[in-house]
């Protein structure tokens, strides 16, 4: 887009939006040169190393690290909002049955605004006790919504349980070990942000209208649904199934990349190096795996990143993302299949409802311009001569 004086030349065109600046945001920063990440100024290294889900919530929402009195009330709070209405449960029990465990999510989020006592309240701190509100309730759906499809009882929330120790308590029944709630923790940090992507680029868009939180979260995890966005963790797996072995990998590598057709867990649309939370994830899949005794995946991933790199894709910038070593990671700690997307949805909604609140404090409603490319001063021919 050419800017000539006052007016705007709009002939350029940048598909997929790609590389074209559209917000100002406080809450995210990425470096895709060197492969870094920032929440609110704080890298995610460290934020992997020393925060929690909640307090890395709290900094996103709040734009500062809690104090312990702060964190205190957060997640007193989040513990105490551990409830969905049981007119909801019973929907749930309807549609839970026959949809994904993304589509429950999405569906039950949007029911939740008829459960809102003060849906016509559009101050910001309404939307701030919605967005907890949303932070908290999102892991009841995701097991509920997985244990109805599964035939199997509800195991009610425990208020005297962590985030991420309370989501492994309702979707397995029993409480996990200290690994597994350390990991899951983890992966809600590294998956709690991440600037525009496409879903939380869709939250703002719906919120921009002037629409409602539970809209805007809606239309995010819609959008997180596509296999080229929350989905692909599930591929990946997918695809290490059909390579079965490592012997095989290379073939496989060649034979894919021959059909000039994508490796998952590859490439970024930001990233020109490694994304610094699948550096974080790879050795988090290892120790995990040597705690199981089932380090099959690890090895795969770690052989096809070596022929990867053999083939040159590293050289064209095309290197490992967060999703090559999330789904070996969930498989290793219990965490089945269909609900890879819904784990994603679960670290990322912090991130959605930090944005929704950003979107609103200084809102312009987005609306892109299309290039038009169709046919030009077509003469209508009435029906009959048709």
């Amino acid at each position: 887009m050419k800017k000539t004086g006052k007016k705007t030349e709009k002939s350029e065109v940048s598909k997929g939006l790609e590389n074209v600046v559209v917000a100002e945001t406080k809450i995210s920063f990425i470096d895709g040169e060197k492969g870094r990440l920032l929440y609110r100024g704080y890298n995610i290294n460290d934020l992997a190393k020393y925060s929690s889900f909640e307090e890395a919530s709290y900094l996103l929402l709040f734009g500062k690290l809690p104090t312990k009195e702060e964190l205190f009330t957060f997640k007193k709070q989040l513990a105490e909002r551990r409830e969905i209405p049981k007119d909801l449960q019973d929907i749930m029990s309807i549609f839970c049955t026959s949809l994904l465990p993304i589509d429950s999510l999405r569906s039950a989020v949007s029911i939740m605004k008829c459960f809102d006592p003060a849906g016509n309240d559009v101050s910001r701190e309404a939307n701030i006790k919605r967005g907890i509100d949303l932070i908290a309730k999102l892991p009841l759906i995701v097991a509920y919504s997985y244990r109805i499809s599964r035939g199997l009882k509800i195991i009610r929330p425990r208020k005297d349980l962590d985030h991420a120790e309370n989501l492994l308590y309702m979707l397995q029944g029993k409480e996990s070990d200290n690994l597994d709630v350390k990991i899951v923790d983890l992966d809600m940090v590294l998956h709690a942000e991440h600037s525009l992507n496409a879903s939380t680029f869709s939250a703002r868009v719906t919120i921009s209208t002037l629409s409602d939180m539970y809209a805007a979260i809606t239309s995010a995890i819609g959008t997180l649904k596509g296999p080229l966005h929350g989905g692909a963790v599930s591929t990946v797996v997918k695809m290490l199934e059909e390579i079965r072995d490592e012997k095989n990998v290379e073939n496989y590598v060649k034979g894919v990349l021959a059909n000039k057709k994508r490796i998952m867990g590859f490439g970024h649309r930001v990233y020109k190096i490694h994304d610094p939370r699948a550096i974080i994830l790879k050795e988090t899949a290892r120790k995990v795996g040597e705690r199981k005794g089932n380090l099959k995946f690890y090895n795969m991933l770690v052989k096809l990143e070596k022929v990867m790199e053999k083939q040159g894709l590293y050289k064209k910038g095309v290197y490992p993302n967060v999703d090559l070593y999330t789904g070996t990671t969930y498989n290793n700690i219990g965490i089945p299949v269909e609900l890879f997307d819904t784990m994603f949805a679960l670290g990322r909604i912090s991130g959605w409802v930090a944005h929704v609140l950003e979107q609103l404090d200084d809102n312009k409603l987005i609306r892109p311009l299309a290039k038009y490319t169709g046919p030009m001063n077509l003469k209508f021919v009435p029906l009959e001569k048709r």
